[in-house]
């Protein structure tokens, strides 16, 4: 009887743990992870739901190199280029410098039909500036003659949700400000009622004299009290000590915590306690990735669960 006891306990406790844990929703391959001098290893991360082989790519800085990187770590079986065809079945571009966009043109020989889907500021870019015969070549369905097809283009109209193609995903887009007047995106990505939220370059309001970030957070809250929204990816490209004047468009760890601290205004004391942030697009010069991960933990008085991805290594939400 006493061992009866003990394994019904085990089990009792087994199905507590399951019932507190959910199950992972979305399964994230970093392709790249830095802001820039690597171009190995740039901004661009496969994201699909756990148990389905659709990935949409969020930016595509690098491409064949993550492919790779992912083989060698066990994430996929078969070679790169098989992947880059059968596996990533579309894009998304949050704004159109290199270091967001590199790998999808250089790769853009070897690709299959499939969509971008970008604002219409991005799309120009790509048709005006990358994708001519002059530059490279024309794989897409607009601009210069010939046209390739390759990739067809899909805009993307702010707080307009979608649906991807191909995948069981949707997605909706936010304005964001990458040194004012510029632009950038964030993508709320969602899979049945549950979301990631991805954030392309950005400044934080009160340098980039604007509200793009406050009316970001106003429209996730609810997705964070809810425990609808399972992550959000956002970049903090410089430490501390870089002056908000040479910022550019980006973050460094004190103005990620101002942010951070707006977004708690309106989801509530507490409630971003171990909730995950992926920090991206940390940039490489000398010894600023150690530091910026360094000042990010030290000042985590919000005890968010920091998350640091690795080019290869998969994370799961």
């Amino acid at each position: 009887m006493k061992y009866f006891i003990f394994y019904l306990s085990q089990f009792l406790l087994l199905i507590s743990c399951k019932s507190i844990s959910p199950e992972a929703t979305f399964k994230v391959n970093p392709l790249g992870v830095k802001g820039g001098l690597d171009e190995s290893n740039l901004s661009a991360y496969m994201v699909a739901p756990i148990n389905s082989e659709n990935y949409i790519c969020l930016d595509a800085g690098t491409i064949y190199a993550g492919l790779s990187k992912s083989v060698s770590t066990g994430i996929f079986k078969e070679k790169p280029e098989y992947i880059l065809k059968n596996n990533i079945k579309a894009y998304l571009i949050s704004h159109a410098h290199l270091d967001h966009v590199a790998g999808l043109v250089i790769n853009s020989p070897a690709d299959v039909p499939k969509t971008i889907y970008a604002s219409q500021y991005v799309i120009d870019v790509f048709t005006e500036k990358y994708f001519t015969w002059q530059n490279w070549a024309n794989f897409t369905n607009l601009g210069e003659e010939p046209r390739l097809n390759t990739y067809d283009f899909e805009i993307l109209e702010p707080h307009k949700e979608i649906a991807i193609t191909n995948t069981e995903l949707f997605v909706t887009p936010f304005t964001l400000s990458h040194s004012n007047p510029y632009q950038s995106q964030a993508f709320l990505v969602r899979y049945k009622n549950n979301y990631l939220l991805y954030l392309g370059d950005t400044g934080s309001d009160k340098i980039e004299n604007s509200e793009k970030l406050l009316q970001l957070w106003k429209s996730i809250a609810p997705l964070i009290i809810s425990n609808q929204l399972k992550a959000i990816f956002i970049e903090v490209s410089f430490p501390n000590s870089q002056s908000n004047s040479s910022l550019f468009g980006h973050l460094k760890p004190q103005l990620f915590y101002d942010e951070m601290g707006v977004l708690e205004s309106y989801t509530g004391k507490n409630t971003l306690n171990n909730f995950p942030i992926v920090i991206t697009h940390r940039k490489p010069h000398e010894n600023n990735e150690t530091i910026i991960k360094e000042e990010l933990l030290k000042a985590n008085s919000l005890k968010l669960k920091l998350v640091f991805p690795e080019q290869g290594k998969l994370i799961k939400f």
